[in-house]
C-alpha cells in the first residue's frame, strides 16, 4: 500500500508544481482528489512516506486554491 501511495504522490507532485503557474490553478481541482486517494492508501500502510508526500500535495493544493479564490 505504501508503494502505491508513493507512486500516486510522485505523479501528483510534479503536476502540482506545474499547476502552480498562473492560469493553471484549475488543475488543483483534479490533483487534490487524486492526492486524497493516495493519502488513504498511505493511511492503510505502516510506513509514513506516502502519507507525508500526499499530505504535502494536498496542503499545497488547498493553499493555492484558497489564494486563487477557488475555495471560499
Amino acid at each position: 500500500m505504501n508503494i502505491l501511495s508513493v507512486l500516486i504522490g510522485l505523479i501528483t507532485l510534479p503536476a502540482a508544481l506545474i499547476a502552480f503557474l498562473p492560469l493553471l490553478g484549475w488543475m488543483y481541482w483534479l490533483i487534490v482528489p487524486v492526492a486524497v486517494v493516495g493519502l488513504v492508501f498511505g493511511l492503510l500502510s505502516r510506513h509514513g512516506a506516502g502519507r507525508a508526500l500526499n499530505l504535502v500535495v494536498i496542503i499545497v493544493g488547498i493553499v493555492r486554491l484558497s489564494i486563487g479564490h477557488g475555495i471560499i
